[in-house]
């Protein structure tokens, strides 16, 4: 099904009754351009305005709407020379004070006598009580004309389920409803469809427009719940068909290399691995191995939990292109992982006789061309970099697999880039960060996922403790006495140098008092992102022999660094990191056989900030630490903003609606399964927030 451009599609916002430019830029900071996303820019909240209560009922530090007569209103200064008006509004039960600062028009508006609704929390004032700052509408009189035939505007904020949304700076809660009014009465009976009928009967969905009405403006809790069901299926629904047409049309194409799957280079490689794969590795490669067999080219996402293994699963997998005459390729996101991967790989490879390189920025021009050139006629075998991969006059023999870690720091056209190095690679992303199930469906749902479930034998997890400031030299005679006992350890800093507005330790700082005041007897290094790639090389050298004890850094040392012998951490200011990083920097320790201590030193915080920082502490399991974030933190600070291609929903929720989006995915994918030609062309979409 490909959808049909629609005249709301098209119509810009600013031509709608009451906006005009200056408010269609408003709109235009929350992605609203035009009559179609202004329909489907959803309420964020909903407040109950459907029951009023006597003002003998009202109940302190509780909402309520009210309804009853202005008795008296003066104008008023507060002690800070604020204007305030105050009034007295009564019913049959009682008088409640209400106050508003910087309002005094409604000195003038207001009449005595008059029936007004309120609506906001109420506060104690002595044996009274008082509303500050009430939503205020006046009670037209009966037969007046209204704006809705039902009440008047009164009927949109009050008395009602009232939406409430997600707005920008100069822009009121009032006029925003009154705008979607506007634009349902002149407009709504012009919105298209966009799910196939069968799919819509199927799913016992309602009509779009029945939904879109009821979302903005409910008649019921219940109806508010379907509407909402419906707009999140057809959302969901519409991003995986795009998926399953792109994985159609890259399940269609037939690739030219063809593999020997068991020759002596891949059990030569496994032979003088230092440990055994686990079960769970050897699946996982199972599954790659046949993925290399089928006539399309694979395009498979492997992620798994820190130092599990990934790693080297993919060289086997490597080492099955190579025998078969083929070239390879792995882009990291940063130097400090591209020279570990090269390090790694070089020490697998080379004793078996394949040439193996790293290829980044910081080579010298003069041994830039020759190693071009070794990479273009096919004399190395496996290539390991950066960006400098996708660079013009980088070219390959015979490439025929791709290898992206930690893609999601990658942006789409950067991957891209890379893959169309060659006629059709076979391409395998991968991934340290545990994405949750729903994230994984909506940002890679045409990949196939394998996941590595067990940690190496001996593996111990790494004990997490949270503590206060007034622990700190209990924390570091911790840390000392690991690095007597000839262990090593990391201190983690948020900054590289302080700022004099922010109470925030820098690791630039903290290393020299570390250095020189807390531990003068060890051996402390710095390390951080704006240090020459040669300087942080030799210092992350350093550390992987042993001759740093102490490594002083930023969150540079989240993936990349793989020293066994490390195993104690101190994270300074966690709440300053995000759970992901946070996990990615605790399994920088813990990789050998000896226990493993991260401690997080954290001043008080707000309540949620202390809630992730204690699901951190509670669990090393990252898939579930993933699942919490995206509760907390949502998709896209999940994963960062670099993810480009991502579309932050309009509707749907990731954390809470991954029923909805398995049976929109299933729907999705059997329709193109049973129809073939929808992968003759893509699909549009409604634009989420952030999609431009």
């Amino acid at each position: 099904m490909v959808r049909q451009a629609s005249p709301l599609t098209e119509l810009s916002v600013q031509y709608v009754k009451g906006v005009g430019p200056s408010r269609a830029k408003q709109l235009g900071r929350l992605g609203i351009a035009t009559v179609e996303e202004l329909l489907l820019a959803v309420p964020r909240r909903y407040e109950d305005r459907t029951q009023f209560v006597s003002i003998a009922q009202l109940i302190p530090g509780r909402l309520a709407t009210i309804r009853g007569a202005l008795r008296a209103k003066h104008f008023l200064r507060s002690r800070g020379g604020r204007p305030l008006v105050q009034a007295d509004v009564s019913d049959h039960s009682g008088t409640v004070q209400c106050l508003w600062f910087n309002q005094s028009y409604l000195v003038q508006q207001l009449a005595i006598g008059e029936e007004l609704i309120l609506y906001g929390k109420v506060e104690p004032l002595g044996r009274r009580l008082q509303m500050i700052h009430p939503e205020l509408e006046r009670v037209e009189p009966a037969g007046e004309d209204s704006a809705d035939g039902e009440g008047g505007e009164a009927a949109l904020h009050m008395g009602r389920i009232v939406p409430i949304y997600p707005l920008t700076s100069g822009m009121g809660q009032r006029w925003f409803r009154r705008l979607i009014h506007t634009v349902l009465t002149q407009h709504l009976d012009q919105l298209d469809e966009v799910l196939p009928e069968p799919v819509r009967v199927q799913q016992r969905l309602r009509p779009r427009r029945w939904a879109v009405q009821q979302v903005h403006f409910p008649s019921t809790w219940e109806e508010l719940d379907e509407a909402r069901r419906g707009l999140v299926f057809e959302e969901l629904f519409l991003m995986q068909l795009r998926l399953a047409i792109r994985r159609a049309k890259l399940a269609a194409r037939r690739k030219p290399q063809r593999y020997q799957i068991d020759g002596p280079l891949r059990l030569a490689l496994l032979k003088q691995l230092p440990f055994t794969l686990t079960k769970s590795q050897q699946h996982v490669l199972e599954e790659l191995v046949d993925d290399l067999q089928q006539p399309a080219p694979m395009l498979r996402l492997l992620q798994g939990d820190v130092g599990c293994g990934k790693t080297a699963v993919a060289a086997a997998v490597m080492a099955v292109a190579v025998q078969s005459g083929y070239q390879v390729a792995l882009m990291a996101p940063t130097e400090l992982l591209a020279e570990q991967h090269g390090r790694l790989l070089a020490g697998y490879f080379e004793p078996l006789g394949v040439k193996t390189t790293v290829l980044s920025n910081r080579i010298p021009a003069a041994s830039r061309q020759p190693l071009l050139g070794a990479i273009a006629d096919g004399t190395i075998s496996i290539v390991v970099g950066t960006h400098a991969l996708i660079e013009r006059g980088v070219s390959f023999q015979q490439l025929a697999l791709v290898v992206i870690d930690e893609q999601h720091k990658f942006g789409v056209a950067q991957r891209t880039a890379l893959i169309k190095k060659s006629a059709m690679p076979d391409v395998l992303v991968m991934t340290a960060t545990p994405i949750p199930r729903t994230l994984a469906l909506s940002l890679y749902g045409d990949l196939t996922c394998s996941t590595i479930t067990e940690l190496p034998p001996g593996r111990q997890p790494v004990r997490t403790l949270l503590q206060p400031e007034s622990a700190r030299q209990d924390i570091y005679r911790l840390i000392r006495e690991e690095l007597r006992a000839g262990r090593q350890g990391y201190v983690v800093y948020p900054r590289i140098e302080s700022k004099e507005e922010q109470d925030v330790k820098a690791a630039t700082h903290m290393a020299r008092q570390l250095q020189q005041i807390v531990f003068p007897d060890c051996r402390v290094a710095l390390l951080h992102g704006q240090m020459r790639t040669e300087e942080q090389a030799r210092v992350m050298q350093a550390f992987v022999q042993g001759d740093v004890q102490l490594l002083v850094s930023t969150v540079i040392v989240e993936v990349g660094l793989d020293v066994p012998n490390a195993t104690i951490m101190l994270i300074e200011h966690p709440e300053r990191f995000g759970l992901a990083q946070l996990h990615q920097l605790r399994g920088r320790i813990g990789r050998g056989t000896h226990p493993a201590t991260c401690l997080v030193l954290s001043a008080p915080v707000e309540e949620s900030v202390e809630q992730r920082l204690s699901a951190f502490v509670s669990t090393t399991d990252g898939f579930r630490l993933a699942e919490y974030d995206l509760a907390f933190r949502g998709p896209g600070e999940l994963l960062g903003r670099r993810q480009h291609g991502w579309v932050d929903f309009r509707v749907a929720d990731l954390a809470k609606d991954q029923a909805v989006l398995e049976t929109a995915r299933e729907a999705a994918f059997a329709l193109v399964a049973g129809d073939p030609s929808l992968a003759a062309a893509e699909p549009t979409a409604p634009k989420g927030r952030g999609s431009r």
